[in-house]
Formats: structure tokens, sequence, C-alpha cells
């Protein structure tokens, strides 16, 4: 099996393979070299499939000879030396999973430097300020995350302990938890990219930056980025320095401003869709590091899609356009129509994400999450954010940072999640649970809102009309005229409306506590699918719960307080011991003995092996998709009849029973999502439910089972 490959391999794969083996970015970096003929330095690819063997059993047998045969091709077209003394050649290596995860996993530039290869970079550079620099940041980021507390001296050392630690991070606390939040699978691991370095710290003439083909916020057709002279590129998205708007090197360097927006339009066209767009400038010269499509809000998917559409030099047309954003335009965003002016702006900022919000400062991720476990719309107030900050930052319904630009991590990912977002507001000073603008302080749980669209922050509540935006109604009426249908939540018909003491129906008030208390928080049509009934049925279910302090609603998403909680373990607890514990843990295990082929069954339905490489599966393949439907129909068949001697004692887990016929009846007809896909009831989402209840009806927590290697 070949491990790695160069950026100029000619695999003659479809773009989907491509990003299943080399990750998005690689996969980019192909095509940018191959295809386009862009200026990319040179480089390798790692590809997914080492990084899960890796995880399987270890560092892969005979990766390392790839290595270095493929570093010699990268010798070869730059003309240095790895490990050179005189003129080494320097590396990056960097993540680059098959979807994007901006931020989430690790990378390390500079490797190469240690005490003679130093001195040999200053020599050539004629500058030993700017190797320093470099050996400098290469210590820094080595040491961070490889987790040593020196930088050994062999350079072939580094790049295979730096390529280990980008492995590593795939399973991080955060990269885990932005997985959860986009429904990520982490059965595909990440790619490796190894890359020459290319130095935008060099000289006046040197930069580096990150630009969107089209403004990420609101989707105009004008490139939207930051650019950082004198700087490397992790400087931008890290929102730690003050960075330029792009549009300063339409003075300062103006013929690379007009080299890049020539590669931004191709890339754009190639990709039919906006762009992300990685760059360094060294002595002048331009090279592109990355490309992907880029995280926008929804507002911004829906224009970019219509004026690509009415363009008629654009190669995308209005039903592509439509079905593009289909998903969006189930729930379309809205604008602010009205915005009352009785509250004063205390500070300037950059929008960076649409939307107006209203939230109590949190100025921390734990303490962000902490308030939104009680209920509370929380605003996260931090100087910029970091990776490690997304568990709080999806908590939140705002993000507001004193520094960064409309690069960084902050507006990334909020943009990514729909999160409004201001970024950049230097007034703002956030201090150990406080906030001050100008001479007012605010301390953590006090009010203030932003405006992600013009950057306005406003010192206490702001209220404001909103209507659905001009480009979403377009894109509806397209659907209308085209005869595209746009799909809905399913709703549940067979619950009847008597009342009860939850509020509706024939669902109690332990049936919702028990469904939150296992699904950790749900939108109001995913929570009425596990409960049989529909969004606007579980929103009054949850009504009078919320009234009770038993169940919070953040917009939508409903879980349990602190209360709810402790509830739900005592009802669960109940359960364990009215069916008793030798029952609880028998149906477990059994459980476990039909997890690992539900797990195969998923894996094959999302990967296929092709010429002994695995790749996305495309779908194409109409008997490959019938075999893997015939083993969840045998798989189902067995579950069932395990499962349904267990309702005689414990007759709730009949829901799970009801939920699994009708997703496997789904799969058998023709409907793919209800396998795997988190936004229907899936039967691979009802299998992980009622996986988690079996192991807390067990008196066990999912992390035992994991670390016991059940889970």
């Amino acid at each position: 099996m070949t491990w790695a490959y160069s950026f100029d391999h000619d695999h003659g794969l479809a773009h989907p393979e491509l990003t299943a083996l080399l990750g998005g970015k690689g996969a980019n970096l192909a095509i940018m070299t191959t295809e386009l003929g862009l200026p990319v330095p040179p480089g390798f690819t790692i590809t997914t499939e080492a990084s899960r063997a890796y995880h399987a059993g270890g560092w892969p047998e005979g990766l390392d000879e790839e290595l270095r045969h493929l570093m010699g091709r990268v010798e070869s077209a730059v003309g240095r030396r790895f490990g050179d003394p005189a003129d080494p050649l320097l590396v990056s290596v960097r993540s680059g999973a098959p979807v994007s995860m901006p931020g989430m996993l690790d990378t390390i530039l500079n490797l190469g430097l240690n005490e003679v290869t130093t001195p040999g970079l200053a020599a050539a550079a004629r500058d030993e300020a700017f190797a320093a620099a470099c050996h400098e940041r290469l210590v820094s980021m080595y040491t961070d995350i490889v987790g040593t507390e020196t930088v050994p001296e062999d350079p072939w050392e580094q790049l295979r302990n730096a390529v280990e630690a980008v492995f590593r991070s795939w399973h991080s606390e955060r990269a885990s938890s932005y997985r959860e939040v986009e429904g990520i699978t982490e059965d595909t691991g990440t790619a490796v990219t190894v890359q020459a370095m290319v130095f935008g710290n060099r000289g006046t003439d040197s930069a580096t930056g990150v630009l969107f083909t089209r403004n990420p916020a609101t989707g105009e057709n004008t490139l939207y980025g930051d650019v950082l002279f004198g700087a490397q590129g992790e400087d931008v998205v890290a929102g730690t320095h003050a960075t330029e708007p792009i549009s300063v090197l339409d003075e300062r360097l103006p013929q690379v401003a007009v080299e890049l927006r020539s590669y931004a339009d191709r890339l754009e066209q190639h990709s039919r869709d906006i762009c992300d767009i990685e760059f360094t400038i060294e002595d002048g010269r331009l090279w592109l590091l990355q490309n992907r499509i880029g995280k926008r809000t929804a507002q911004a998917a829906c224009r970019a899609a219509v004026e690509m559409a009415e363009d008629e030099a654009f190669p995308l047309s209005r039903p592509e356009a439509v079905e593009r954003v289909a998903d969006i335009l189930i729930d379309p965003p809205t604008t602010a129509a009205e915005k009352a002016d009785d509250v004063p702006v205390v500070a300037q900022g950059l929008g960076a994400s649409p939307g107006l919000v209203t939230g109590a400062v949190a100025t921390t991720p734990e303490k962000a999450v902490a308030m939104a476990e009680t209920g509370t719309d929380v605003l996260l107030v931090r100087s910029e954010t970091s990776p490690d900050d997304v568990h709080g930052m999806a908590k939140s319904v705002g993000i507001l940072t004193s520094t960064g630009g409309l690069a960084s991590h902050a507006a990334v990912v909020a943009r990514g999640w729909d999160i409004p977002a201001v970024v950049g507001a230097a007034a703002v000073v956030v201090g150990e649970g406080s906030v001050t603008i100008g001479e007012a302080s605010y301390d953590e749980g006090d009010v203030l809102s932003i405006d992600g669209s013009t950057g306005e922050v406003y010192g206490g509540a702001v209220e404001s009309m909103v209507t659905v935006c001009p480009e979403a109604a377009t894109l509806l009426a397209w659907a209308r005229e085209l005869g595209i249908e746009i799909a809905t939540a399913e709703e549940g018909s067979d619950v009847s409306t008597a009342d009860t003491s939850a509020g509706e129906g024939t669902v109690s008030r332990d049936d919702v506590v028990r469904a939150l208390a296992i699904k950790g928080y749900a939108m109001g049509d995913m929570l009425g699918l596990a409960l049989g009934v529909s969004a606007d049925e579980a929103a009054a279910l949850v009504e009078r719960l919320a009234a009770d302090g038993i169940v919070k609603d953040a917009g939508g998403m409903y879980s349990l307080t602190d209360d709810g909680k402790a509830l739900g373990a005592e009802m669960i607890a109940a359960d364990r011991e009215a069916w008793g514990a030798d029952k609880s843990a028998a149906a477990l295990d059994a459980f476990i003995a039909l997890d690992g082929t539900m797990k195969e069954i998923v894996t094959a339905w999302q990967m296929k092996e092709v010429g002994g490489e695995q790749v996305l599966n495309d779908h194409a393949d109409a008997a490959y998709d019938a075999a893997v439907l015939a083993r969840l129909a045998e798989l189902h068949s067995q579950a069932t009849a395990w499962l349904t001697p267990l309702y005689e004692d414990l007759p709730r887990l009949a829901s799970y029973g009801k939920r699994l016929d009708a997703a496997a009846a789904a799969a058998a007809g023709g409907d793919g999502m209800h396998i795997a896909s988190p936004r229907v009831d899936s039967y691979h989402g009802v299998w992980f439910e009622l996986h988690e209840d079996l192991i807390r009806l067990a008196g066990k927590t999912r992390e035992e089972e994991v670390a016991a290697g059940r889970a």
C-alpha cells in the first residue's frame, strides 16, 4: 500500500474519492498543482489511510521510506536539502481532514532547523533575526504540540514526531467537540501535508494572508480577507495580530494583487462556490498554500448561489443553485428589518458573521458552557478565540473578540455555525470575569448585544424585527418554478392530543426528560421524532417543563437544566432497579455483540474499497449499495429479535424498536440519509441513543465503556 503521494501525482480520481484519500487540503493542493497550474510550494500528502493505520496499530510500515523518497523530490524541486547546514530546506506539517475542520487539528512550521541549520538559514537569507525568529517559532510550536521540552536535533526525527502529533490531534477534545457539533464521523481520520516552507516574514515585501473570493458573511461579490506583513500563516488565523484588509495589496504590491485576483477567480470558477484561500508572499512572489470551500453564513450561501446562477459566465445553473442550499431553505436565513435605537453603541468592530443577538457576558468557554446549561443566552467575549474554545463557542448565541480579523478563528468558526460574531473590537478589554469598554465595566452575566452585520456592540439588550433575506426568498421562488421540493421535518401523526402532565398527547413528562437525558440536546424536529410527535408539539411539551425549571430552550435547542439532569438520572436509576441489575448488564452485553456489525455497515455505506484503497462512497454502484442495505436488513432482523423480548420488562424500550423500524424501512425504500445522517432520525442515530440508554441502565458511563473497548 502507498502511504503518501507527491502533490503532482496524477491520481485519476474524482474529487470525492481524492478528498477521502488525501483530505480536503491535500486533494485541493493536488488539483491546484496538476490541473490548474497554480504557484504551489512543492510537497506531498500522507493519506487518511496512514492515519487510520496509525490509530489502529502504530506507525505504518514503509512510511519512513516513502517520506525520504518524496522529500528527495521536494529537494530537487526547490534546490535545497532537508538538514543541509549551508542552505536548509524547511517544511511545514499540516493536517487535512476530508471534511474541513478549520483550526481544530495541529500544524507545525519550520521543521528542519537545529543548531547547525539555523546559522545556515541566516547566512543564506543574510538575515540573522529572520532565522532566529523562524527557530523560535519552531521551538514554540513543536514543544507545545509534540509535548516535549526540547526539539530534537535530527530533522527526520522532528518530521516523524510532528506527523504523529498531527495524527493524534484527530482525537483531541477540541476536534471531537467540533465533529460532534458538525455531525462529522470520526472514522475517516486526517491526512497530513508536508510542504516546502515559504516565508511571509522574509522582508518588507513578504506577507501572509487569507482571503475569501466573496464576503463569507454577506455573500457580496468582492474579495474579503486579511493580510499581515512580516508574518507567517498561523498569525492571521490565530486572531492575535492586527491584520490589514486584503485591499492594502493594491497599494503595497499591486502586481501581486492583480495576480491574486486572477487566481481567486480561477479557483472560484473551478469550485463553483465561495473559496477560502491561504497565501504567502515571499520577497514579492506569490504562493498559494490552500484552497477550500469557504465557511460562510446561510445568508452568504444564498446570495452567492443567486448571483452565481444569474451570471451567464459562471458555471452554475438555477436548479444547481437551489439544490446546493436546499437544507438552508428549510429554515431560511433572516435579516434585521428594524432595530431599536434606544441602546447605545459602545464599541465598533468588524462584522464577521451576521445577526443581531443579545446575551449574558461570559469570558471563558467553561463559563459559557456553565451559563448555557442554566438556559441563559450567552455572549462569549474573548481577546481572541482558539480551537480550545470551540465547546464554549458552540453553546453561545454570539461571539465578540477584541482582536483578530475577518479570517480569524472566531470569524471562520462563527460563520460556519451561523453564530453572529463581531471581531477586532479594539475598545473591548477582556479581564478575569469582566469586560471593560471605555469607562463602563460589564461583569459576567451582564448583558451586551452585537450586530454581526455592522460590527456594532451595544451596551444592553437590543430588540429588532426580522424578515427572510431577499436571496433566500428568490431561491424559494425558483424552487417553486422548477418544481424542486424543499424538504421539511417529518411530523408524527399517531399521537393523541389528550392532556397529560407534560402537556400534550400520550407523551409524558418522564418521556421528555428521558429523551433529553439520553440525547443531551435536540432541536424541536429531532426531539419530536424521538417522542413520536411533531416539532410544534415537542415545543409545546417542553414549554411547561421549562416553566418548572426542568428543560431549557436556547433558540429552539432543547436540553435539561441541572435539575432536569438530576431528575433524568433518578428515572434511569429507577428503571435499572425495576428491571434488575443482571438484566440491564446482559442487555448491554447483547447490544455490544451487535454493535461491531453496525459500525461496519455505517462505514461501508460511507466508504468503499476501490483498487485496494478506501474511498468515499459516491453511491454510483447500485449493487454495492444494495449489498450494504442487505446487511443492514439482516442486522435489523437480529436486533429486533433481541430487542422485542425486552419490552415486557421495560416497555419504554419499544420506542427504539419503532424508530429503528421506521429508519430501516426508509433506507430500504431508497432514502440513504436514514442510514447515518444526523439530519434525520437515522438508524445510526437511534442506535447510538439506544446504546447510551443501555450504558446508563447498566450503571456505567460511556467513558468507562470506551476505556474498556466497548464503545
